[in-house]
């Protein structure tokens, strides 16, 4: 049985069907594989901040506070000791930690499937005729979303992803500035997010993008 999927005009109409491939929509989850790639994408966009020196770092210390005997005061080799004030730190972090995380490509890709065969399942992902438009104009791409929210999505609080196919400037442009809405180049992709964002918004060409992509 062939998936399917309608497609809809800017004023929320529907045109048509549209048949998706199975290997891209239809994609079973796999909760452990999907953890494994969020966390390997957080981790490798994770800047390393936090940096202390150590005894051999800080300055000064070369020579030996005083004598080792007789002064009646514990021996010290150092002030640069981290039992010293402005001494090194001991067991602090360190610029040369490394957070990357190592995912196969194809792992990467089969996570992206599932999220996005749960859009379809659940009726989050809606397909546009064509998504273009004529001007820089926000009221008209707020238009369109409005319709959409009024006739199908029936959602109050708005949290759109809409794919830019083409790196069309007019389309993302006209998205940008409103509330709840994220536009992105679909070569940029990535699992986050599409989970931090409950609606997914593109258009027919960008389907037929995908599917040439990856099958």
């Amino acid at each position: 049985m062939s998936l399917k999927i309608k497609v809809y005009n800017k004023s929320a109409e529907a045109v048509k069907d549209l048949e998706l491939n199975s290997k891209v929509f239809e994609v079973k989850p796999n909760n452990e594989l999907l953890h494994q790639v969020v966390v390997s994408q957080m981790a490798n966009a994770r800047q390393v901040i936090a940096d202390t020196k150590g005894r051999a770092e800080v300055s000064g210390g070369g020579k030996k506070p005083w004598k080792q005997k007789g002064t009646g005061r514990a021996r010290a080799g150092s002030s640069r000791s981290p039992i010293w004030r402005g001494g090194g730190v001991t067991f602090g972090p360190s610029s040369d930690r490394n957070f990357k995380k190592k995912v196969n490509q194809k792992m990467k890709q089969k996570a992206i499937f599932m999220v996005l065969s749960d859009k379809v399942s659940s009726g989050h992902l809606i397909v546009v005729d064509e998504l273009k438009f004529d001007a820089f104009k926000t009221k008209d791409f707020n238009k369109m979303l409005n319709s959409f929210e009024e006739k199908i999505l029936n959602d109050n609080r708005r949290d759109i992803l809409v794919f830019n196919t083409s790196k069309d400037e007019k389309t993302l442009f006209s998205g940008r500035n409103l509330k709840g809405v994220k536009v992105v180049n679909q070569e940029n992709i990535n699992i986050l997010e599409l989970l931090n964002c409950k609606n997914l918004l593109l258009s027919e060409d960008s389907i037929k993008a995908l599917e040439k992509t990856y099958c």
